[in-house]
């Protein structure tokens, strides 16, 4: 007799989803305390090695900073009151106005412009604040140019120029501006290294930029990267810099919420809109998009690693602490192993960011940023702009149920569902088709 007929499937289906329950809350009861104890010891070593210490998120909410998500200050810890009592808050500041003998390493330097002692300090890390260059990295691929060429804005000289005169020699189509927004944890190189070799038109100049906090773009201490915090950077960097009078924005999931910012603002001269696995909420909650986006999962693993990095604020400066600020010992034990000169961009894009920057940018634009999504998807409807939108049916990060929710809320919205495709494979496998996709979106 099989194991189907003594426990039928339906039993079975119950009892798998209530061990897994059951799991989940002793795995993420063991992380809520494991956070707690962080907090006392990163606020310890904070005190003692930096001049002027960020204050962590365990504590309620800060007075004068309305923009941030609520989701920074109502994560629920089992263990968050217990490490409020009066005897713990005297340990914590009898330790933070102790800490270590000896004079700190960061005094007598700018807080704001020099990296945490918990994150890289290597030249490519740092570069921007030796430069003084305050603007985003931004790739250029011109209409004179076959291949994509890296610069940061402030030496757009001669990208603009070639630009200029590429103009001039086009008689039949003037030139289109696009602006491409990577998702989270990505940089320039998910735009380069898939699109833009497919995207061979004359008449196109495309940008791709790091994003304020990631890549090879700046990653300030002060900044508390809300959209409006990515968007000036985008205007100053893009917009302003090589003068666009319009342009078409392409965006990749987190990117969607910072390019309907950006579209919306500048809907005058904003041709189109194409939005590729946007995470929408219709409720626009933040706590709602956090459970939604980031829920405490233990499976599937991308599930399990989104809810551990943004539930546990400490526990995610550690895994920072191992992965990015010691990412050239993983490279060249990559190189050792694998006998390849050169990291693959997927692995470099994984590291190339302070925990500062990661954990803000995730709960103030992906999970705080939806309840602008709305206001700003009525004003380019309102004006009339083009908005496609693309989504996997595999996607296992951004559930596809998120289109369909923009598609019945602003009917006008034109959504393309790419079969067997996930949340990166549509772009990243499938780069020539995709960029036939948006030349037939462009020239529409």
């Amino acid at each position: 007799m099989s194991s189907v007929t003594i426990f039928p499937r339906k039993w079975m289906g119950k009892s798998a989803a209530a061990l897994h329950s059951v799991l989940s809350f002793v795995v993420f009861l063991f992380f809520d305390l494991l956070d707690a104890i962080l907090c006392v010891f990163y606020e310890f070593l904070d005190g003692s090695l930096e001049a002027k210490p960020c204050s962590c998120y365990c504590r309620a909410r800060r007075v004068g900073e309305d923009e941030l998500s609520e989701t920074l200050f109502r994560r629920k810890n089992v263990f968050r009151e217990m490490g409020s009592s009066p005897f713990l808050e005297r340990f914590k500041l009898s330790w933070k106005i102790g800490g270590f003998p000896g004079k700190s390493p960061f005094s007598g330097k700018n807080p704001a412009s020099v990296n945490r002692w918990s994150d890289c300090g290597c030249e490519t890390c740092v570069s921007w604040v030796k430069n003084g260059d305050e603007n985003l990295h931004v790739a250029v691929k011109t209409s004179s140019s076959s291949s994509s060429s890296s610069s940061s804005s402030s030496s757009s000289s001669s990208s603009s120029s070639s630009s200029s005169s590429s103009r001039e020699d086009d008689s039949e189509k003037s030139t289109e501006n696009v602006i491409f927004i990577h998702g989270f944890m990505g940089s320039s190189y998910f735009w380069t290294e898939t699109v833009f070799k497919h995207i061979s038109k004359d008449h196109y100049r495309l940008f791709a930029v790091d994003l304020l906090g990631f890549g090879r773009s700046p990653k300030p201490r002060e900044s508390l990267y809300t959209v409006r915090d990515h968007v000036e950077k985008i205007e100053t960097s893009v917009i302003g810099e090589y003068q666009l009078d319009s342009f078409h924005v392409v965006a990749h999931s987190m990117g969607c919420i910072i390019a309907l910012a950006l579209s919306a603002k500048h809907s005058g001269i904003v041709k189109s809109v194409t939005l590729v696995a946007p995470p929408y909420i219709v409720s626009g909650s933040s706590l709602v998009a956090l459970n939604v986006l980031a829920g405490k999962k233990l499976w599937p693993p991308m599930a399990f690693g989104s809810a551990v990095m943004s539930w546990y604020e400490h526990v995610g400066r550690c895994v920072c602490f191992v992965v990015c600020k010691h990412h050239e010992t993983w490279e060249w034990l990559f190189k050792l192993l694998t006998f390849k000169r050169e990291v693959p961009w997927k692995i470099n894009d994984i590291t190339k960011h302070t925990h500062h920057s990661a954990w803000h940018t995730m709960h103030n634009v992906i999970c705080g940023g939806s309840k602008f999504a709305d206001k700003h998807l009525q004003t380019l409807t309102n004006s009339g702009v083009n908005i496609f939108l693309l989504h996997g049916d595999r996607d296992r990060i951004v559930p596809l149920h998120c289109s369909d929710d923009v598609k019945i809320k602003f009917p006008a919205v034109q959504v393309h569902v790419i079969t067997g495709a996930d949340h990166e494979s549509l772009i990243v496998a499938r780069g020539d088709e995709f960029a036939g996709q948006l030349d037939r979106i462009w020239s529409s």
